[in-house]
């Protein structure tokens, strides 16, 4: 590498350039999430009240179904066996489950606006979980911003309280599933990051033994 000053520059415009490439990525896969997310929402909410179909469970089989045949079929052709505890992959599926129960489910008497703005409960869960599972602090501003978005929510659910707010035929009670399901989103999500840190302190100290050994 040339670490002239000129070389330096280069060196830097380039991964900077790289870097910029990657965030747009990410922004742009995140958006494509966003869209799929918003389907899958719109398409609950029309099979509950446009055609009376109820089967929250089902509506989820698919993705998971997917879900376990690509990555399951990956495991298998690289001969790779999970990283973490097995039991703890069941426990964490089973939460996720519940929590993809209660969010379709409350689309049979919520509406969809409601369900979708109340699906941001998970995020002050998250914060309150990792705070105490993983010793997370949060700045003033943070826990601030956390708090606009609860009062928010709040009064969202609210106007779902009032004679003939939120839509569908029993909103409160849609809005209540929702909150339990965002509970178990986030025990789910804290929960993976749980594991990804035990597995990640797993790998670290495994390779710090090699290089010792050598």
């Amino acid at each position: 590498m040339d670490w002239s000053s000129s070389g330096i520059t280069t060196w830097f415009r380039r991964h900077h350039h790289h870097t910029k490439l990657r965030v747009v990525g990410i922004l742009i896969l995140s958006q494509l999430v966003s869209l799929t997310l918003a389907l899958l929402s719109l398409t609950s909410s029309v099979i509950s009240q446009k055609f009376g179909v109820y089967a929250p469970l089902t509506q989820s089989l698919f993705v998971y179904a997917s879900l376990a045949l690509v990555y399951g079929t990956i495991l298998l052709f690289r001969n790779q066996k999970p990283l973490g505890f097995w039991y703890w992959y069941l426990l964490l599926g089973i939460v996720d489950v519940q929590g993809n129960y209660l969010v379709n489910k409350a689309y049979q008497y919520s509406s969809i606006t409601s369900v979708t703005l109340l699906d941001c409960w998970t995020i002050p869960w998250a914060i309150l979980f990792t705070w105490i599972f993983l010793g997370t602090r949060y700045s003033l501003w943070q826990l601030s911003g956390a708090a606009i978005c609860v009062l928010g929510l709040c009064l969202v659910m609210f106007s779902d309280s009032e004679v003939g707010g939120g839509g569908g035929s029993k909103p409160l009670l849609g809005d209540v599933l929702v909150i339990g399901g965002t509970l178990f989103y986030a025990i789910s999500n804290v929960g993976e990051v749980c594991e990804s840190k035990t597995i990640y302190l797993k790998l670290y100290d495994y390779r710090r033994r090699e290089a010792d050994n050598i």
